[in-house]
């Protein structure tokens, strides 16, 4: 969870989070190398008496500026291409998840375990025992260590179901199904929020996961299939 004066990304909780940590330092990495280059060679021209004012132009060097700079988008093409096919991999998921969208809650469908359905808003500031905004009356909980697919639709607007600790953000459009998949590293309590904005309480519907052991998740699925 993002917590107050925060400058970076939230902790890794899931794979594909953990690549896209390392996309982001390995693409800032080659942003501060090309942005030192670029400042020296700037100063160096500035206040180089030698510089040849009147050359109008150069083979060597136009060949060198074209493709060099391809060379570095290759480098950040090709592991941004390796994300995006992860991203869109549906590897036999264990558990389906429907979520969809409403103004201003979101409805969740178990469908593998005798169509679980419950509705989830946030709490009132008067009920508040946790994280202002952010929590809520009914959390989806999720067995840790096992492939989850989840199936996004909306029921009237534009949505955006996002949990940034898991790198997952998928949108969730009226009269359309999208899927991503994700899978959980430990268990704990991950927060999100809609992503999209969708009328005047947007900032009002939250995402609440709470992770735990399988045998846990059997157990919660018994019992809210008795209720």
């Amino acid at each position: 969870m993002t917590t107050w004066a925060s400058l970076g990304m939230q902790d890794s909780n899931s794979p594909i989070m953990e690549q896209l940590n390392f996309f982001h330092d390995h693409s800032l990495l080659i942003l501060i190398l090309v942005t030192t280059l670029v400042g020296y060679l700037m100063m160096a021209l500035f206040f180089n008496e030698l510089n040849n004012r009147f050359l109008l132009h150069g083979q060597t060097i136009e060949v060198i500026w074209t493709i060099l700079p391809a060379i570095v988008l290759l480098f950040i093409a090709f592991p941004s291409l390796r994300i995006l096919y992860l991203l869109d991999e549906i590897n036999n998921p264990s558990i389906s998840l429907k979520t969809i969208g409403h103004q201003w809650y979101w409805s969740y469908e178990y469908s593998d375990f005798n169509n679980i359905e419950f509705d989830s808003y946030m709490l009132s500031s008067n009920d508040l025992n946790s994280f202002r905004l952010l929590d809520v009356d009914n959390r989806i909980v999720l067995p840790i260590n096992n492939q989850i697919r989840i199936l996004v639709t909306a029921t009237d607007v534009l949505h955006s179901w996002t949990i940034p600790s898991l790198g997952v953000k998928i949108d969730a459009n009226p009269g359309r199904l999208n899927q991503t998949n994700f899978f959980i590293n430990r268990p704990g309590l991950y927060f999100g929020q809609c992503s999209e904005i969708c009328g005047a309480n947007h900032s009002f519907m939250p995402i609440v996961i709470e992770s735990v052991p399988s045998n846990f998740f059997i157990k919660w699925i018994e019992k809210i299939s008795e209720n």
